[in-house]
């Protein structure tokens, strides 16, 4: 593992390279200002400047071009600027069995990853798989340990309330027994993948019933002055029920569901910042770590909200490919499939970028000349593939959506384990 590591570390740094487009007189003045403006990925660490929360995209749940990114950007930001956590759009309680992992070599980490990395979680895969070997080992080296967190509330894993119940008994036991009342019959029973895909299909009674229980739960531990890790363990397992008790058949309660639960994930990272004091690399889809929305039923997103809460300390940063395959989730049998798409259309964004002169590059929106932060002020096509195949392209002005872009040329699937 450390030599394929070392070996992609080295040969994949987006480094400068000659790009499909070619040279010539009369070249578009967006194209000459973005090519310009374009970086390799050795300056990412400068470019983050003094940020403690960065956000990195991907454009599809599956590509390997942006898991690996993501990996890359962690590396050199724990070397060049301290960096000490890796947060992953992944429930709080698989968080907390790979940070047990990284931390202390507790477990059998490909048995943990195929535990947890189910259903729309689309990482059981060689790039997770090497990032989180990375940390093991880097903590076996240094003093200051690397942390591993779950910012979701997607699957409440019993681990949530194994470690809610272990800290009640340890400093408030008389209150046992009404713990265990409100939490009956609620924990997991299933694995991730599972429980998330028939979960919603429980009476809608029953998972109110079970959002005000566990409501009442996180407010009797509050009232009781439990320590702020057991809370915070008690406050995600609520926070999964208030999402899971949304009526799913009414469009709009279902988009204010999903839209808490971008809430929520931007809570738990703000969360875990704020109590540790780690600087975090938060990695998830594009449409999350943006600070402008551009999906239709959902104006606030994670991004809006840490950009809200913690200012230009959160940099955002969006992905785009021009062409390739991916993974994908399929929702006919619950398995991954590989699509493939190709060039994008001449009205792109990606078809733009494509055209200057570097294999694949970071660009900072921010600093950018007039010319190329005027261009990335308008919304248009781009590809965006989270869990819908084939799907329309999403109306995206990257300079309001992020703060950094990464434009890769091709993106090809990403590495499942079985």
């Amino acid at each position: 593992m450390r030599r394929h590591l070392i070996a992609g570390f080295a040969a994949g740094l987006l480094v400068v390279a000659a790009s499909p487009a070619s040279a010539g007189q009369g070249q578009d003045p967006v194209v000459a200002a973005l090519e310009a403006a374009a970086r390799p990925l050795q300056a990412f660490a400068e470019i983050v400047g003094d940020a403690s929360l960065v956000g990195v995209g991907e454009a599809t749940h599956g590509s390997h071009e942006f898991f690996d990114l993501q990996r890359r950007v962690f590396i050199q930001l724990v070397r060049q600027k301290g960096f000490r956590a890796f947060a992953r759009e992944v429930s709080w309680s698989a968080g907390l069995r790979l940070d047990e992992y990284v931390m202390h070599g507790t477990g059998d980490l490909r048995q943990i990853m195929r535990e947890e990395f189910q259903g729309s979680y689309l990482w059981n895969t060689e790039e997770h798989l090497d990032l989180l070997e990375w940390m093991r080992e880097y903590n076996i080296r240094h003093r200051e340990p690397l942390r591993f967190v779950g910012s979701d509330i997607g699957y409440p894993g019993p681990e949530l309330f194994d470690r809610v119940r272990a800290g009640v008994a340890r400093s408030r036991p008389a209150l046992l027994a009404d713990v265990d009342r409100l939490y009956r019959d609620m924990a997991p029973r299933t694995g991730a993948g599972e429980w998330m895909s028939t979960y919603p299909m429980r009476p809608l009674a029953e998972r109110k019933s079970f959002r005000d229980r566990a409501w009442q739960a996180l407010n009797l531990l509050r009232d009781n002055g439990l320590d702020a890790w057991t809370e915070q363990h008690a406050r995600v397992i609520a926070q999964s029920m208030r999402m899971w008790a949304s009526d799913f058949t009414d469009p709009a309660e279902a988009a204010a569901g999903f839209r808490y639960r971008d809430e929520a994930m931007a809570d738990n990272v703000l969360w875990w910042a704020e109590h540790t004091g780690d600087r975090m690399v938060l990695a998830a889809h594009d449409g999350h770590v943006a600070t402008t929305s551009y999906w239709a039923n959902y104006p606030s997103v994670q991004g809006t909200f840490l950009r809200e809460r913690w200012g230009q300390r959160y940099l955002s940063v969006g992905t785009t490919f021009h062409h390739g395959t991916f993974a994908l989730l399929d929702r006919t049998n619950g398995g991954v499939r590989q699509v493939s798409v190709g060039p994008p259309p001449p009205n792109s964004n990606e078809s733009t970028l494509d055209k200057v002169r570097r294999s694949d590059f970071v660009l900072d929106a921010r600093a950018a000349p007039a010319v190329t932060r005027d261009w990335l002020a308008v919304a248009r096509p781009t590809r965006q593939y989270a869990e819908s195949f084939p799907d329309e392209d999403k109306s995206v002005a990257l300079g309001r959506s992020f703060d950094v872009v990464v434009h890769v040329h091709r993106s090809t699937p990403s590495r499942l384990l079985p």
